[in-house]
C-alpha cells in the first residue's frame, strides 16, 4: 500500500516522513542546499496491525507539480500536509485537485507546527481547511494537529493513517503487471536498477518483463528483459506483491537506456502504445473551456506529453463529467480505468482530470456516447466498433481495466457477444454474416453454374471478417447440412455443376472435338468462337471430370490423346540422355506452337528437367 504526501512548500511534508519513518528522503545535494524538495523521495513507514507501507515524498513548490503528479498516480492514501501557522495556500489547493482528479479517497489531513501556535489560531486553521476539503473526497478526513519537532500528535497520526489503510481495498495479485518507473539508476556489483509503485500484478527474480520505452532509438518497443532482483521497501524478496514501493535489478539494458515514464509490463499482456484515447474528463471550477486546438499537458503515470481534447460537441466545459478523446503528440501506454490529469500549457495550472475508457482507439473514432459507462456497457460498445474484425481477448484487461479472471467472467455474462477462437463479435453480426456467406455461395452458383463451387479466399475476402469468424461460419453451416464439406471451395449441400448447366451433350462435343484434334488440338479462342463465351467454364468442368488436361493457358487436350503422346515421347526419351527441343519437334512431327506448351507442361509435371536448351526425362514407372 503506497502513502503519497501534498501540500504546499515549506508545511514540512518531508520533515513530517523523517518524523514517522526516521528516512531523510531529500537526497540530492540541491534539496540539502535549498532546504526543498526537488525530487521524489521514498521511504517505508511501519503501523501498528497494517505493515509496512511505501511513502512516497513529493515537491510542493509550484515548479515541480510535474514531479508531484509522477509520484502522486498509483497513491493509496494520502497525507495533506497543511502548516498551522499558514493554513492552506495555493500549492494546498492544487495539490487537492490533483488528489481528487487522481481518484485517492482515503487520507489524512496533518496540522503540521501546531506547536507554533495556540490552540485558538489552531482552531481557525482547521475550520479553513475543513471547508477546504468540503465536496472532495477528503470531505470526512481526519484532520491530527502535529509537531514533527515536539513529537506531539504524531501517535494519533499513525492511528488515522492506520485506520484510513485498513478501508482500502486490496489490489489484485492475479493481474497484469505494471510498473512505472519513477527513477534509474546503477549500484555496483548489481547493474541498472530501476524503481517505481508497482501499480498492478506481482513480480518475482527471475521473471521475463518487457519494457515499453516510448519509441527511443536506443531501445526498440517491447524490449525483453530478466528481472535479477527484486526489493521491496528496501529488503530483498522474492516476489513483491502490489501496491508497494519495489526496487528492480535488470539484466539485459543499461541505465541510460531507460528514463522516468518508460514502464515495465507482462511479457504475455497486450498493450499497446497510442496517440488517441478515450476518457471521461472533469474540467475544475473556473477552467477555461477546452476545444480541439487547445493545446494541455497530459499527465498519465509517470508520463507527460503534450495533448488535446476532443468532444462530441466541439468544446469541453467546466461543470459535470463528459466523455472525450484525447489527441496526444506522443505514444503513450495506458489502460482503461487509469486516472490522467490535464494541466494548461500557459499559464502552468492543473485544469481538469479523469478515467481513461479506452487506451487506444483510432484518429476517427468518436468519443464513448456517456460518461460512466461500466465495464460491460464499454465491451458491448468495443464489440459493435470492432465489427466483422471482432475484439481480440487479449485485449480485455486493458481495453475494460479488469483482471483477465474478470473478462472471462464478463464474457460469460454477456448474451449479445459471442466467441470465435480468440476473438468477440456481436451475435447479431454473426447472423448477418452467416446470412451473407450463404447467399454469397448462391449467388456464386448463379453467376458461375459450372463451377464446383465459390473459392474460398474469394468468400473471405467478400465478408471481410477474421479467420476465426470465417472459419467458424463455415463449420457451422456444414454441421447443419446448408455447405458441403468445406474444402478449396464452397458450395450448397445437392449442388451439382454439370447438372445445373444442363449442357451433358455440349460438354461431350467438345470432348470429342478435343480427342479428334490428337497432339494437335484446336485452342482455348477456337474453342470460343465454335461454342459460345461460357466455354472456358465448360472446360474447366471437364477438367475437374478428368476428361480434357489443360497443357497451357490457352490450351487444352483430350486425356486419351495426351496420354498417346506421352507415350510417344517417352519411347523416344528412353534411350537416355539430354534432348534439345529441336530433336523432340523432329521426332514427334510436332510445330513449335505445340511443341513447346507441352514440353513446358512436362517440366511442370516433372517428367523432365530442364537445363538451358537441353532436357533430360525420367518417366515414372509405369509411365506408358
Amino acid at each position: 500500500m503506497i502513502l503519497g504526501t501534498a501540500g504546499h512548500i515549506d508545511h514540512g511534508k518531508t520533515t513530517l516522513v523523517r518524523a514517522l519513518t526516521g528516512v531523510d528522503t531529500d537526497r540530492l545535494p540541491e534539496e540539502k542546499r535549498r532546504g526543498i524538495t526537488i525530487e521524489l523521495g521514498f521511504a517505508p513507514l511501519e503501523l501498528d496491525s497494517i505493515g509496512t507501507l511505501g511513502v512516497v515524498d513529493v515537491p510542493g513548490h509550484e515548479a515541480f507539480v510535474r514531479t508531484m503528479l509522477a509520484g502522486a498516480t498509483g497513491v493509496d492514501i494520502a497525507l495533506l500536509v497543511i502548516a498551522a501557522d499558514e493554513g492552506p495556500m495555493p500549492q494546498t489547493r492544487e495539490h487537492l485537485a490533483i488528489l481528487s482528479l487522481l481518484g485517492i479517497v482515503g487520507g489524512v489531513v496533518a496540522l503540521t507546527k501546531s506547536d507554533l501556535v495556540d490552540s485558538a489560531w489552531s482552531d481557525l486553521v482547521e475550520e479553513d481547511v475543513r471547508a477546504l476539503l468540503n465536496g472532495t473526497p477528503l470531505a470526512d478526513a481526519p484532520i491530527i494537529r502535529c509537531s514533527a519537532t515536539t513529537g506531539d500528535g504524531l501517535p494519533a497520526l499513525r492511528l488515522a493513517l492506520a485506520d484510513a489503510a485498513r478501508r482500502v481495498p486490496a489490489r489484485h495479485a492475479d493481474d497484469l503487471l505494471r510498473l512505472p518507473i519513477d527513477r534509474v539508476f546503477t549500484v555496483k556489483g548489481t547493474g541498472t536498477v530501476v524503481t517505481g509503485t508497482l501499480w498492478s500484478g506481482s513480480v518475482a527474480r527471475e521473471d521475463s518483463v518487457v519494457l515499453l520505452d516510448w519509441g527511443r532509438s536506443a531501445v526498440g518497443r517491447g524490449r525483453a528483459l530478466r528481472v535479477r532482483g527484486v526489493e521491496q521497501h528496501s529488503a530483498s524478496v522474492v516476489r513483491a506483491e502490489p501496491g508497494s514501493r519495489v526496487a528492480l535489478a535488470l539484466a539485459g539494458v543499461d541505465h541510460d537506456e531507460l528514463s522516468r515514464g518508460d514502464v515495465l509490463v507482462s511479457a504475455d499482456s497486450a498493450w499497446h502504445d497510442t496517440g488517441h484515447l478515450r476518457a471521461d474528463l472533469a474540467l475544475l471550477e473556473g477552467a477555461n473551456a477546452l476545444g480541439p486546438r487547445t493545446k494541455v499537458r497530459l499527465h498519465i503515470g509517470t508520463r507527460e506529453v503534450g495533448a488535446r481534447v476532443i468532444t462530441r460537441h466541439g468544446r469541453a466545459e467546466a461543470g459535470g463529467t463528459v466523455t472525450v478523446r484525447i489527441a496526444t503528440d506522443a505514444p503513450v501506454f495506458a489502460r482503461a480505468g487509469d486516472r490522467f490529469v490535464l494541466r494548461s500549457a500557459s499559464p502552468l495550472a492543473t485544469i481538469g482530470g479523469g478515467v481513461i475508457t479506452d487506451p487506444w482507439t483510432t484518429r476517427r473514432a468518436k468519443p464513448w456516447p456517456h460518461a460512466f459507462a461500466k465495464a460491460s456497457e464499454r465491451l458491448a460498445w468495443l464489440v459493435d466498433e470492432s465489427a466483422a474484425r471482432g475484439l481480440a481477448m487479449t485485449d480485455l484487461p486493458l481495453k475494460l481495466g479488469v483482471t483477465p479472471t474478470e473478462a472471462s467472467a464478463l464474457i460469460q455474462k454477456e448474451r449479445d457477444v459471442v466467441r470465435s477462437g480468440d476473438r468477440l463479435f456481436a451475435k447479431a453480426l454473426r447472423v448477418t454474416l452467416r446470412n451473407r456467406l450463404k447467399a454469397k455461395v448462391e449467388e456464386h452458383h448463379r453467376l458461375q453454374p459450372l463451377d464446383p463451387g465459390m473459392p474460398r479466399e474469394a468468400a473471405r475476402a467478400a465478408l471481410a471478417t477474421s479467420d476465426a469468424l470465417f472459419e467458424g461460419l463455415i463449420a457451422e453451416l456444414a454441421a447443419k447440412g446448408v455447405l458441403q464439406p468445406p474444402g478449396k471451395v464452397l458450395a450448397r449441400v445437392g449442388f451439382d455443376p454439370a447438372a445445373a448447366a444442363g449442357d451433358a451433350a455440349r460438354l461431350d462435343e467438345i470432348a470429342a472435338l478435343l480427342e479428334a484434334g490428337g497432339p494437335e488440338p484446336l485452342g482455348v479462342d477456337e474453342l470460343v468462337a465454335k461454342f459460345g463465351p461460357r466455354t472456358q467454364a465448360l472446360l474447366r468442368l471437364l477438367e475437374r471430370g478428368k476428361r480434357v488436361v489443360a497443357v497451357s493457358q490457352d490450351r487444352y487436350y483430350g486425356a486419351v490423346a495426351l496420354a498417346a503422346l506421352e507415350r510417344r515421347l517417352a519411347e523416344i526419351t528412353a534411350v537416355g540422355g539430354q534432348f534439345t527441343a529441336s530433336q523432340l519437334r523432329e521426332s514427334l512431327g510436332l510445330s513449335r506452337k505445340y511443341l513447346i506448351p507441352f514440353l513446358e507442361y512436362c517440366d511442370r509435371a516433372g517428367y523432365s528437367r530442364r537445363d538451358g536448351d537441353y532436357r533430360t526425362f525420367r518417366w515414372p514407372s509405369p509411365k506408358p
